[in-house]
C-alpha cells in the first residue's frame, strides 16, 4: 500500500509507538503526525534541547485536524536516553521506537565532543538494548547526511562514505554501526535514515546552534542581518519536515523484508545554495510585508567540520520504502514561514 492508504490503515488498526526526543522539532512533527492518525504514543524527553511547548502545540494541532480528543492516546516520560532505567521504562510494551533523540549540531559536537558522545552512542545504545529486551518489532533511528564525510561524490549514494569531519559525525556512523551489530548478534530489525538539512514548523530559531532555515527567517523578519559562511556558494539538500515524518512512518511498518536493516537518504533530491537560500526566504517574508528592510548578507569564514557540497540519492527510499517527498524548497519555505507567521 502507498502512504496515503497506509496512514487510512493506521487510523483502524492502532500501535504504540516510542519517540524519544519527542518534545524536539522532528519528534513533535512526528507527535502530531502519528496522534492524528489515531495511533498511541508514548514521548521520552529530557528537555535539554526540546520544549514542553512543541508537545502542547502538537496535541492541539493534532485534535484540530482528527476532531477526536488525542491527548489521551499520549503518555510522556520525562527522561534521557543516557539513563538505561528511563529507557527500560519507555521501551515497554511498545511496538515500533522512533529515535531521534541526539545532540545534533557539528559545531557543538567540536565544542563538546563528550556529551555529544553520550547522548549520541551511549543513548543509543541504551535504546537499541531496551527495545531488543522489550521484543519491540522495529527500531527506526535518525541517522545523518554527515556521515558522508570527506566523499565528493554527488549525489551521495548510501554505499559510498567518506571519512567523518566531526565528532558529530562520529557519532552517527557509530550509531549505524551499532544498529547493523544489533541485528546480527540479537535479531533487532532497525532502520536508519539519513536526514539531508530538515526543516519546518517548530525549528527553534533561538539556540546557539540553531539550523539555518528558522535562524534565517528570525532574522529577517525582524530586519536583522544573515550570516554566511565561506562564499555563499555552499549548497544543500534542504528536506521538508513532512518528508520526514513520512519516512519514519513508511519504516517502520513497511513488511518488506529486503527492506529492513537498511540505510536510506532522505531529502527531496535537489541542491540549493545559501546565497539562492537566502533570496528564496527573503522574497517570501518580503511579500508579506512590503514595508520590510532587507539587509545584505554578512560573509564570515568556513567552519571547521561542514561539508560543502550535499545532495542525496534518493531512489532507495523510493524503491524500499515507497517514499515519495511531495513538497520541494520554495514550497516547504513558504508553508513554514506562513505557520510561523500564525504562531507569533
Amino acid at each position: 500500500m502507498n502512504y496515503e492508504q497506509l496512514q487510512e490503515y493506521l487510523v483502524s488498526n492502532q500501535r504504540v509507538w516510542l519517540i524519544t526526543g519527542v518534545a524536539g522539532f522532528i519528534g513533535s512533527n512526528l507527535l502530531e503526525k502519528l496522534l492524528t492518525l489515531n495511533q498511541k504514543v508514548v514521548g521520552l524527553d529530557n528537555f535539554d534541547t526540546g520544549y514542553q511547548h512543541n508537545i502542547d502545540q502538537a496535541i492541539k494541532d493534532a485534535s484540530n485536524i482528527s476532531g477526536r480528543d488525542v491527548e489521551r492516546n499520549f503518555h510522556f516520560i520525562r527522561g534521557d536516553i543516557r539513563e538505561f532505567n528511563d529507557c527500560e521504562k519507555a521501551c515497554h510494551g511498545v511496538d515500533y521506537v522512533l529515535n531521534q533523540a541526539a545532540l545534533g549540531s557539528v559545531p557543538r559536537s567540536i565544542e563538546d565532543p563528550l556529551s555529544t558522545n553520550k547522548t549520541n552512542i551511549d543513548g543509543f545504545l541504551n535504546i537499541l538494548l531496551c527495545a531488543q529486551r522489550a521484543g519491540v518489532n522495529r527500531v527506526v533511528y535518525a541517522a545523518s547526511s554527515s556521515t558522508y564525510g570527506d566523499s565528493e561524490t554527488l549525489p551521495k549514494v548510501e554505499d559510498v562514505i567518506g571519512k567523518p569531519l566531526s565528532p558529530y559525525a562520529v557519532t552517527k556512523l557509530v550509531n549505524e554501526i551499532y544498529a547493523e551489530v544489533f541485528h546480527r548478534v540479537y535479531s533487532l530489525d532497525s532502520i536508519g535514515l539519513r536526514y539531508f538539512n530538515v526543516f519546518g514548523k517548530r525549528q527553534d530559531p533561538l539556540g546557539s546552534y540553531a539550523a539555518v532555515i528558522p535562524k534565517w527567517i528570525d532574522a529577517i523578519r525582524n530586519e536583522r542581518e544573515c550570516y554566511i559562511y565561506g562564499d555563499g556558494l555552499t549548497s544543500r539538500d534542504f528536506c521538508f519536515i513532512d518528508s520526514v515524518v513520512q519516512a519514519n512512518i513508511l519504516a517502520a511498518t513497511t513488511q518488506k523484508k529486503e527492506a529492513f536493516n537498511q540505510i536510506y537518504n532522505i531529502a527531496y533530491g535537489e541542491s540549493h545554495s545559501l546565497i539562492d537560500l537566502h533570496k528564496e526566504i527573503c522574497d517570501i517574508v518580503s511579500s508579506n510585508n512590503k514595508d520590510l528592510v532587507i539587509r545584505e548578507p554578512i560573509y564570515q569564514d568556513f567552519r571547521d567540520g561542514d561539508v560543502r557540497h550535499s545532495l542525496a540519492d534518493i531512489s532507495k527510499a523510493k524503491k524500499l520504502l515507497g517514499y515519495r517527498p511531495t513538497t520541494n524548497l520554495s514550497s516547504g519555505l513558504k508553508k513554514t514561514i506562513e505557520e510561523t507567521l500564525q504562531i507569533l
